[in-house]
C-alpha cells in the first residue's frame, strides 16, 4: 500500500475531503488528513482564503511540515486547491516523497526550489476553464509537464474549481470519478514499486 498525506483547500477539512480520503483507504492505501486549520471549517470560499491569508503561507508550509514529522519514509504528498502549496513544498524538498497528487492548483517548480525531483512522478488534476487555474497555475501544470521525466496533467471540460470534494457546490461526481481512477492508478504503482526486491 502507498502512505499519502492528503492537505485540504481552504474551506478548511471538509467532510468532502474526508470522504476523498476514505475511498483511498478501500483502494487499499493509508492516507493522513492533517487538519491545517486547527479545526476550522469555512462555508464560504472567500472567507476561507481570507482565514489561509491571515495565517501566511509560510505557515501553511510550516504546518505541513510538521504533520509529517513522525510519518513512513515513503509517502506520496497530495493536496486540494491550497494543500498544494504544503504538498508541492514537501514532494519537492522531503526526503521521503515517493509521488505527488496536485488537485485544481500547481505552483511554479522555481517557488520551492527548482527542478522537480525526477524519482517523483506527480499527476496534476483541473478544469480547463476553472478561473483559478487557467492562468498561472496552468502555466506552471505545463511548465511542469515538460520538464519532468513522470509527470501528467488531466485537464477536464468545465470551470468548477473544487469539484472532487462531494461537500461543496462545485462537486461534479463524474469529473471527481476520473480523477479518483487517476490516483488510485498512481498509488498503486508507486505500491508496486515500493514492494519490488
Amino acid at each position: 500500500m502507498a502512505e499519502v498525506v492528503l492537505f485540504h483547500h481552504a474551506h478548511g477539512l471538509t467532510e468532502g475531503v474526508h470522504r476523498f480520503a476514505d475511498t483511498l483507504r478501500q483502494a487499499g492505501h493509508t492516507v493522513h488528513t492533517p487538519d491545517l486549520y486547527d479545526g476550522r471549517v469555512f462555508d464560504d470560499l472567500a472567507e476561507g482564503v481570507e482565514y489561509a491569508q491571515s495565517l501566511g503561507m509560510a505557515t501553511i508550509v510550516e504546518r505541513g511540515a510538521a504533520a509529517v514529522e513522525s510519518l513512513g519514509p515513503q509517502l506520496v504528498f497530495a493536496g486540494f486547491s491550497l494543500g498544494v502549496v504544503p504538498a508541492q513544498h514537501l514532494a519537492q524538498n522531503h526526503k521521503s516523497a515517493t509521488a505527488a497528487l496536485l488537485l485544481h492548483s500547481c505552483l511554479p517548480i522555481d517557488a520551492f526550489g527548482g527542478a522537480w525531483p525526477g524519482s517523483v512522478p506527480v499527476q496534476v488534476h483541473a478544469m480547463e476553464e476553472d478561473p483559478w487555474f487557467i492562468d498561472a497555475d496552468l502555466q506552471a501544470a505545463r511548465t511542469l509537464v515538460a520538464d519532468s521525466t513522470d509527470a501528467k496533467l488531466f485537464l477536464y471540460p468545465g470551470a468548477r474549481h473544487l469539484f472532487a470534494d462531494d461537500s461543496l457546490p462545485d462537486y461534479d461526481e463524474a469529473t471527481a470519478g476520473q480523477v479518483m481512477r487517476h490516483a488510485v492508478g498512481l498509488l498503486n504503482a508507486v505500491d508496486a514499486r515500493q514492494r519490488k526486491p
